[in-house]
């Protein structure tokens, strides 16, 4: 039997494409009750939108809600309409859908692209788009026949009537079809009759990306248009005491310099000339409290709140008791450090602010906080703030900013100047100014009996919350927890009858946000680590001590069963390498890792191969599966090698990649991505990849050496020191 949806009741938006006629539809469906309550939402209002326009030529176009900045959602997503619609693949075109209420997302209610929930969130939603649209093209052409719509068939775009052998093109029906009335069930495809979900169909922004047509937030170029950067506090919270702009304005082509709330702004006709003039600006600067932070502090005072007991996020049985009576108990302290995005393309926002509108050309994950926010500066109505989504050349997060800063910035500099302008951050800026993954520290103890079994675990985790002071607190900060800080640590699969986890969350003004797995990219880490030290303590294999602790979690146990035959686990490893293993799930899948290194005698570790099994549900691209997972172990391996923000007199350290390196081609592993089959609901694959790579290594560094890294990032040089030690 088909799946079926109701639709009743539900707003329906009908009308002319804006080219030539042609059909328009769209229509908001919300997730199930379970998966609202989940999200800790209340379920949007359901609101009229367009998603399709077919157009007499038969070009069809798929308006996408979701920003694309490199995760396939320009792909995936169609997918998800092409399939129920029955079209012809070569027929689409994709574009931005505006900022507007009718595509919040169908969980947050919000416009926004984060938590690797595009297609999860859309499942239903553009299936049932694609499903509806099919039956009214069918209905269409069945009344122009005059014969039973039962007795027509959609396919590649046209519609059949087999019995007659007569057909028509969508693009000759969607006229008729847009008078007709929106149905109110339809009914979805059976999975084993998927044309189109589930290949690994080529991406269709590839071609724009490589003929250079493709649109980036820098590429925007409009008449009249102003281009400009910001002097920023050298230290966070610092305030502009006072400025001499002459000598700026005597730089060729700079044509303007004025005061904004974060700092001073230089405006040229040319991004090297504003450069130039910002050089040339004399300015004072107020540092406030944050020019007294510095990293060795933080550690510091993050190492004496350890000592002390945090606030309880998951409690069970009696952890002090147990850990008395164990034959053995562990103890250990994890960190890992502050990292930045460092996104390819840095930030930019182009903004034609008018006395009744604002324009505004970007590449933001953030569509509906955005425009709320530009609104507000403007003193203008959302709906009269127009928000263009470019291509985003990488986000992580970074482009979700809750407090859509760059956005928020790039309109108070325009409403300043009174022209149309774009702001510019340089890698500098971002990297020394932005928003970073916060500091964490974790004391772990655990306790084993004589057998080796686990009894007791305890993980007291220091580090800033990133929800707190945002419009999202009051959601997501419950009795003092950040879920975000303790994710993937407070849902510990793994079988230990005495459990306690509990956090402190303190405060200072290094401004922090979700990065790449959020609170997972350090929970990952250190679970996976301490795990494999409790492992070794009670003198077991990892992935035997693993199993035997994830009996009651099936889809933990199917990756880690799959990863560890396509590594080849109980094989030795190839002669001066060792195998390390990992696994842990986030934003719904589940992902195991192995990781084949070596480390030479200066403390080099060398990444070999990675293994990657991943639980992701049903898969809509596998191509597209593939990559993120691709890309979210470079991402966590990067981090995991190499990133590090570091504080001094209040100013970060870093500036570029030449001291925040990433993982290059010569240095990157050769990755092996298993998929496991699935009939579930599809889950993210944009985040889950990172969590598991850094443990992974680590523990592979362990089977290496004997010496357990527990700092992140795995220098050469901590490598050394641990050897002397």
């Amino acid at each position: 039997m088909s799946e079926s949806i109701d639709i009743r009741r539900r707003e329906f938006l009908k009308a002319s494409a804006a080219v030539g006629g042609g059909l328009v539809l769209g229509f908001y469906i919300p997730l199930r009750g379970a998966e609202i309550a989940a999200a800790q939402q209340p379920p949007p209002a359901v609101e009229p939108n367009a998603w399709i326009r077919i157009a007499p030529d038969e070009r069809v176009t798929i308006l996408v809600a979701k920003a694309e900045m490199g995760q396939g959602v320009y792909t995936s997503l169609p997918m998800l309409i092409a399939e129920e619609l029955e079209l012809d693949w070569n027929q689409i075109r994709v574009a931005a859908a505006p900022a507007a209420p009718a595509y919040k997302h169908t969980v947050f209610g919000i416009q926004v692209t984060g938590g690797s929930t595009s297609v999860s969130s859309s499942w239903d939603q553009l299936r049932t788009v694609g499903a509806s649209m099919r039956e009214m093209l069918i209905l269409a052409a069945a009344q122009q026949w005059a014969v039973a719509p039962a007795a027509c068939q959609a396919e590649k775009g046209r519609v059949r009537h087999p019995a007659s052998g007569r057909e028509a093109s969508y693009g000759s029906l969607a006229e008729l079809a847009s008078r007709l009335p929106v149905p109110q069930q339809v009914a979805l495809k059976e999975p084993k009759d998927f044309k189109i979900i589930g290949q690994a169909l080529p991406r269709l922004d590839t071609a724009e990306k490589i003929d250079g047509s493709g649109q980036f937030g820098l590429d925007v170029l409009i008449p009249d248009m102003l281009v400009a950067v910001l002097a920023r506090s050298p230290v966070f919270g610092g305030q502009v005491k006072s400025f001499k702009a002459e000598q700026a304005g005597k730089v060729p082509g700079v044509k303007a310099v004025a005061q904004v709330p974060s700092g001073v702004v230089v405006a040229a006709s040319d991004f090297w000339s504003a450069l130039q003039g910002r050089k040339a600006l004399e300015i004072v600067w107020d540092e406030g409290e944050g020019a007294t932070l510095a990293t060795e502090k933080l550690r510091q005072q993050y190492a004496e709140l350890v000592k002390t007991p945090g606030t309880v996020a998951r409690q069970e049985g009696d952890v002090a008791q147990a850990l008395a009576g164990a034959a053995k108990t562990l103890e250990a302290v994890y960190e890992v450090p502050y990292l930045a995005h460092a996104c390819m393309e840095p930030l930019n926002c182009v903004v034609d602010l008018r006395e009744d509108r604002c324009e505004i050309w970007t590449g933001t994950q953030f569509q509906g906080g955005d425009q709320n926010a530009a609104a507000a500066v403007a003193g203008l109505k959302p709906e009269q703030v127009t928000i263009n989504t470019m291509l985003l050349g990488g986000g992580f997060g970074r482009r979700a900013n809750p407090h859509s800063d760059f956005v928020v910035e790039a309109v108070q500099v325009a409403k300043a100047l009174k022209q149309p302008v774009k702001v510019i951050w340089t890698r500098e800026d971002d990297m020394r100014g932005g928003h970073y993954r916060p500091l964490w520290y974790s004391r772990m103890n655990a306790g084993l009996a004589s057998d080796g079994t686990p009894l007791a675990w305890q993980q007291r985790i220091v580090g800033q919350s990133i929800i707190a002071g945002t419009a999202f607190e009051q959601a997501m900060v419950h009795n003092g927890i950040d879920g975000t800080s303790v994710e993937g640590a407070a849902e510990l699969p793994y079988a230990i009858p005495n459990l306690l986890v509990d956090l402190h969350s303190p405060k200072n003004v290094v401004p922090v946000q979700w990065w790449r797995s959020v609170g997972h990219s350090h929970t990952g880490f250190v679970v996976e680590s301490f795990i494999d030290e409790l492992a070794a303590a009670s003198g077991t294999d990892p992935y035997l001590f693993r199993r035997r602790l994830l009996t009651a979690a099936p889809r933990h146990l199917g990756v880690l069963e799959l990863v560890t035959k396509k590594s080849v686990w109980d094989k030795p490893a190839p002669a001066g390498r060792a195998r390390g293993l990992a696994v842990h799930a986030s934003f719904g899948s589940w992902v195991a890792q192995v990781a084949e290194v070596s480390v030479d005698k200066n403390g080099q570790i060398n990444v070999h191969r990675v293994v990657c099994a991943v639980d992701c549900g049903r898969v809509v691209n596998p191509d597209t599966v593939k990559a993120q997972m691709e890309g979210g172990i470079i991402f966590g391996l990067s981090a995991a090698l190499f990133g590090e923000i570091t504080l001094k007199d209040g100013r970060v350290e870093q500036s570029n990649f030449h001291d925040y390196p990433v993982v290059r081609l010569d240095e990157s592993p050769e990755i092996d991505v298993h998929i496991v089959p699935s009939s579930e609901r599809p889950t993210g694959v944009g985040e889950p990849g990172t969590p598991p790579i850094a443990a992974a290594v680590a523990n592979a560094v362990f089977a290496a050496s004997g010496i357990r890294l527990r700092r992140l990032p795995m220098t050469a040089a901590r490598v050394r020191e641990a050897m002397k030690g």
